[in-house]
């Protein structure tokens, strides 16, 4: 699967409306044509878009195992505990929020900075008011139920806001929401990777807690496993990746539930050691293949990435689902 990755994100970088040779993709790369055309389009945009559907896929398929673990749900994914919708205020309150408080203070803060930003925010409160219930419920699934009441708050909110926004700011919002892995500079794509690597290694250290929450809370109890501190955990490493997802992607939806199931399918396992680093190979696999579809090569279009996640991968899921007539769980 590293090899199948490799060739997905040096395919991913020849593609789009240019396509660039392979011995300049590796020319590029090694540095031996640091003033070429090619070179410049490779290392201030294909590279980081492509660094970009690595962390984005990755990140979202781990999220969704977690959540599917914690959960114990085939239908979770990693924004059912609010972030998404979090984020999402936050960035409506900066591009929308000029129409609702008729400011020229607020709309002049629009720019990529300010939008990551209010998404940062936004998906951290909402982290903040999660685990300030979590403390103080002891049903699992009482903390899902709460993410979702959380989600549907701030879509009302978003609405009321949209609701006195003009016809632009309302364009601008929507075209956030398709979610967009290009336009990152490099020191966006390394703020996101820090933020994605804490994350990611808190996640890496609750795998054995992971497989024992998969029989259920007393059985891991009874395991010797602090289940209140594993929760804990869980919610913090998903709470990381999901939100510098949706602060430097949007809300690229799709991959976070289906990467998990489509891992399990193929490997036949629910041991988290193994499944971990097989989500993180799959999903970015899967991310590099939808960015290169959506890139319609030869073309200068550039289609929604969320639109392609799911027409991409749904009929994929579908298929195996069918095949093997039972689901890995």
């Amino acid at each position: 699967m590293i090899l199948i990755l490799f060739l997905c994100f040096i395919i991913n970088i020849s593609l789009g409306s240019l396509s660039i040779p392979l011995k300049h993709i590796f020319a590029s790369l090694i540095g031996s044509e640091p003033n070429s055309t090619f070179s410049v389009i490779i290392t201030d945009y294909r590279l980081p878009k492509a660094i970009t559907a690595v962390l984005v896929g990755s990140g979202l398929g781990i999220s969704g195992l977690l959540m599917q673990t914690l959960f114990r749900n085939p239908l979770a994914g990693p924004f059912v505990l609010g972030i998404s919708s979090g984020a999402s205020l936050g960035v409506a309150l900066v591009i929308l929020g000029s129409g609702l408080f008729g400011g020229v203070i607020v709309g002049s803060l629009v720019s990529k900075w300010s939008i990551v930003v209010a998404a940062s925010l936004g998906s951290f409160l909402v982290l903040i008011a999660v685990l300030a219930v979590s403390n103080n419920v002891r049903d699992t699934m009482a903390i899902l139920i709460i993410g979702l009441m959380f989600g549907s708050i701030t879509a009302a909110v978003v609405s009321v806001l949209s609701f006195f926004s003009s016809a632009e700011q309302l364009q601008q919002y929507v075209f956030w929401g398709f979610g967009s892995l290009s336009n990152l500079s490099w020191n966006e794509v390394l703020t996101f990777f820090i933020v994605y690597i804490l994350g990611l290694i808190i996640s890496i250290v609750s795998i054995k807690g992971l497989n024992s929450l998969l029989l259920g809370d007393n059985y891991a109890q009874s395991l010797g496993l602090n289940v209140k501190h594993s929760r804990f955990i869980i919610i913090i490493s998903t709470s990381l990746i999901a939100g510098a997802v949706t602060a430097f992607a949007g809300p690229v939806a799709f991959i976070g539930l289906a990467i998990p199931h489509l891992t399990r399918q193929i490997f036949k396992t629910s041991n988290h050691k193994i499944l971990v680093p097989s989500v993180f190979l799959m999903g970015a696999i899967v991310m590099l293949i939808c960015d290169s579809i959506a890139q319609v090569p030869g073309t200068d279009y550039t289609l929604p990435i969320n639109a392609i996640t799911a027409l991409v991968g749904a009929p994929v899921v579908i298929w195996l689902l069918v095949r093997q007539r039972k689901m890995m769980f």
